[in-house]
């Protein structure tokens, strides 16, 4: 009875992996690891060449991009497709980063530091987010079945559907399109909604990896080889993986609304307010749980432990991302995200108490249990609730509420443990989750997160050219 529990468990993911075959996970996993070592390589060089001080401001500067950064190359990938704004991105930002190291080596003035900072941020791929757009494509077109998927060179038209609400989302085909270009206006079954929900929990868990592996994998290259190294990584696998992943055939093309439609289909609502103030929420218990770790390590004489200790969220985090990305759906997300805050806020609670790396490191790993359930339900319901046509800019959005949130912690945490010691720290995050958890229970509810109307449900066109998965379906 347990093998065929655990065959029919692994065959959800199976199921995800052979839409576009293993190669896409992979290559979107590495090409999200530069937006995980630049921070982190930016404090490290800056450190170690100017101090501490000067470290923290570019720093600061560069998370800033990322936050003001994503919306704007999301906008641009729903509109231009993503191949070709995910290329110029990756290359762009792999010589801004270059010209930062640079500008740190030559001892240029701050300022200059701080605004190549702030470019590389701002130019950062967004591979994350787009990579979740694409999954959410890439499922719809297979759920849809054989035939039914349209060239990634024709622009899908679409225009508000007579019946349909302020959401955007109840299309229905424009004028002059043939059976082919209707491809990408597709019923929203119940299989392609599984799927879907599948296919972002196993990108979320990448994403989480990704974070975690990010600043030990900085670390290490710059203990191993040279101040620069996390960066100059950073830049290398933007030029190589990043470019990879844009020309990846699976690259949605761009999404063409109908005139006036635009206007109709407004991306901020209630509910994309309620998710990112999750996802703000999220990266303050982030940010305050990752200064206090670092504090700690620093009280007991053994700073670089911190990535040992961090490394432990990584481990659970991923685990309970495959848990949830293999097992049947059940409950809908709106409560897996209440259940998942209200957990997350009860494991940070012990954070305080602790008074060594054992307590930390398990606590910590504690924490990890409920931190991609979270994530994924916050982007799957991202994904149900966002305007078809903007999906990338939504998923943009979401991630920079994550962003900002690291950033706030990453400036109040810092000075209370350097004050106080690393238990104010900890305190950030015990503080920080009793708010998420208010906000979720008044505010995640059905009303703002129903199932999308019964109808057609407009798509970013999938390419008909993309590699045949193991499974030997076409994606």
């Amino acid at each position: 009875m347990k093998a065929t529990r655990s065959r029919s468990a692994w065959a959800g993911v199976r199921a995800v992996v052979g839409i576009a075959g293993v190669g896409l996970p992979v290559l979107s996993f590495l090409a999200r690891l530069p937006a995980a070592l630049c921070p982190i390589g930016t404090l490290l060089l800056l450190t170690e060449v100017d101090g501490i001080g000067r470290a923290g401001v570019v720093a600061g500067m560069l998370w800033l991009g990322q936050a003001v950064g994503g919306a704007p190359v999301g906008r641009l990938a729903d509109r231009r497709g993503h191949r070709p704004v995910i290329l110029v991105a990756s290359l762009v930002n792999a010589g801004v980063i270059v010209a930062l190291v640079g500008a740190v080596l030559a001892g240029l003035p701050a300022a200059v530091q701080a605004v190549l900072a702030g470019l590389t941020g701002a130019t950062m791929p967004q591979v994350g987010p787009l990579s979740r757009t694409r999954w959410s494509v890439l499922t719809a077109s297979d759920a849809a079945g054989p035939g039914r998927r349209e060239p990634a060179s024709a622009p899908q038209e679409l225009a508000p559907a007579p019946d349909g609400g302020p959401d955007g989302h109840q299309l229905a085909p424009a004028e002059g399109l043939d059976g082919h270009e209707l491809a990408s206006v597709r019923p929203a079954g119940p299989d392609g909604k599984e799927l879907t929900g599948r296919a972002l929990a196993l990108d979320t868990t990448i994403d989480e990896i990704s974070f975690m592996v990010g600043p030990a994998l900085a670390a290490t290259v710059v203990v191993l080889c040279h101040p620069a190294a996390g960066l100059l990584l950073a830049a290398v696998l933007g030029a190589v993986c990043g470019v990879l992943f844009a020309v990846h055939p699976t690259a949605p093309g761009p999404v063409r609304t109908g005139r006036g439609a635009a206007a109709g289909v407004p991306l901020v609502s209630p509910g994309l307010i309620v998710l990112w103030v999750m996802a703000l929420g999220q990266g303050v218990i982030w940010g305050g749980a990752n200064a206090g770790v670092s504090a700690l390590s620093k009280e007991l004489g053994a700073a670089g432990m911190a990535g040992f200790v961090w490394g432990g969220m990584a481990v659970t985090s991923a685990l309970a991302g495959l848990v949830t990305t293999a097992l049947p759906v059940k409950r809908d997300l709106t409560v897996r995200l209440r259940w998942a805050i209200v957990a997350q806020t009860l494991l940070v609670l012990p954070l305080p108490a602790v008074d060594g790396f054992v307590g930390a490191s398990l606590v910590i790993a504690g924490i990890g249990v409920a931190v991609a359930p979270h994530l994924i339900a916050v982007f799957g319901l991202g994904e149900r609730i966002a305007p078809a046509a903007r999906m990338g800019e939504a998923m943009g959005l979401l991630g920079a509420g994550l962003i900002i949130g690291q950033c706030v912690a990453a400036v109040v945490a810092g000075p209370l443990a350097e004050a106080y010691g690393y238990r104010a720290a900890f305190g950030l995050s015990c503080g920080a989750g009793p708010v998420a958890c208010v906000v979720a229970l008044l505010f995640v509810r059905g009303r703002r997160f129903g199932p999308l109307p019964d109808g057609a449900v407009g798509v970013p066109p999938a390419p008909a050219e993309a590699g045949r998965g193991p499974t030997g379906r076409s994606s």
